[in-house]
């Protein structure tokens, strides 16, 4: 019997590797939901559905190995980072989905919740006072009117799979739906921005670089709290706290 691999646990979710079967618990089926409708619409590679129990979903894992990981050099070629860059490029072209995704909170939602971070952030010690002044500042350049895509809203390079200089799978897309693209972009390079050159020109358009680093900022003021709550740390070198150390 194959042994039962424990690939993220929290309180919010699981997901369990039993050979070449994931099995994903979550006690939010509104989650289940959007990746399974996602998956089905979008013109990318991504995991087969096997079953699905509530709580649970099976799904196939896919060929090929991470793009790369938060906090450790990535070892695929530019020419990989260029593919993951067209396969996003072709996800943001699909027709709009019903739901609202992750990348979508308007402006007012984030510019709230964003503050509310940054006073957690300094009142608690957690970081210097000028390091999330500086970084509220950058974020500002998110903060503005976008056109919606279909965007992933959780592409963190590790759900991302490539093999040589193919793009094999992209995974885990529960945070799917109509959002700002350049969200995506962001959450793809972060930590890893000297890639981003690569991203965009498989890509294939002009995009603002200043609005995909306020993003990276912008996220990593976000998540801190969170991560630290949940058992990750974003104080390992080349994760969030040192992606807000760059802007400096």
């Amino acid at each position: 019997m194959d042994e039962v691999e424990v690939v993220v646990a929290h309180s919010e979710r699981a997901t369990l590797r039993v050979g070449d079967v994931f099995l994903k618990v979550d006690a939010d089926q509104a989650r289940i939901d959007a990746e399974v409708e996602a998956m089905a619409l979008v013109p990318v590679p991504t995991p087969e559905v096997l079953w699905r129990k509530p709580p649970v979903l099976a799904i196939a894992a896919v060929p090929g190995t991470p793009l790369g990981r938060l906090g450790e050099p990535s070892t695929a070629s530019p020419a990989a980072w260029a593919a993951a860059g067209a396969v996003i490029r072709k996800l943001h072209d699909t027709p709009l989905p019903p739901r609202l995704g992750r990348a979508g909170r308007g402006r007012d939602e984030l510019a709230v919740e964003l503050d509310v971070e940054c006073e957690w952030l300094v009142t608690n010690g957690v970081l210097p006072t000028d390091l999330v002044t500086r970084n509220r500042e950058v974020a500002e350049s998110a903060l503005r009117p976008w056109t919606p895509a279909f965007t992933h809203g959780d592409l963190q390079i590790a759900h991302v799979f490539v093999d040589g200089d193919e793009i094999t799978g992209i995974i885990d897309w529960s945070e799917a739906g109509r959002g700002d693209a350049l969200y995506d972009l962001a959450t793809l390079t972060l930590g890893h921005e000297e890639h981003l050159d690569d991203v965009v020109a498989g890509y294939g358009t002009d995009v603002d670089l200043d609005v995909i680093r306020a993003w990276s900022s912008l996220r990593s003021l976000l998540a801190i709290r969170w991560l630290t709550e949940h058992g990750f740390d974003p104080t390992a070198p080349g994760c969030e706290v040192d992606v807000l150390k760059s802007r400096m």
